[in-house]
Parts: structure tokens; C-alpha cells; sequence
């Protein structure tokens, strides 16, 4: 299968899925999500700061 028709396949999945619901979660908030990956890459941050340290 190429690129071009595997994207073209997908947006069409895609267009497809979202005339049935609307698209949004209801268990899905944005404040979790955010908060979420705030903190993972905080998390990322600290141990990419503990390798990095001068000895």
C-alpha cells in the first residue's frame, strides 16, 4: 500500500467516524489532559537533568 492512498484511505475513515458522534469524549477533559502531559514532561525533564549533571 503507498503513502498517498493509505492517507487518502484514512481522512476518508476519519470524515467517515465523525458524522456518527461528535467527536469529543465525554470522559475525555482537557484540564486531565493537559495536567497529564505536564507532567510527564516534567518527569522527562528531571531524569533528562539527573544524567546530564557535571560529576
Amino acid at each position: 500500500m503507498s503513502l498517498p492512498l493509505s492517507a487518502a484511505q484514512f481522512a476518508t475513515l476519519a470524515a467517515e467516524g465523525g458524522e456518527e458522534h461528535s467527536g469529543n469524549h465525554e470522559s475525555l477533559s482537557p484540564y486531565v489532559t493537559g495536567i497529564g502531559a505536564f507532567l510527564a514532561l516534567m518527569l522527562l525533564l528531571w531524569i533528562t537533568t539527573r544524567f546530564n549533571r557535571d560529576r
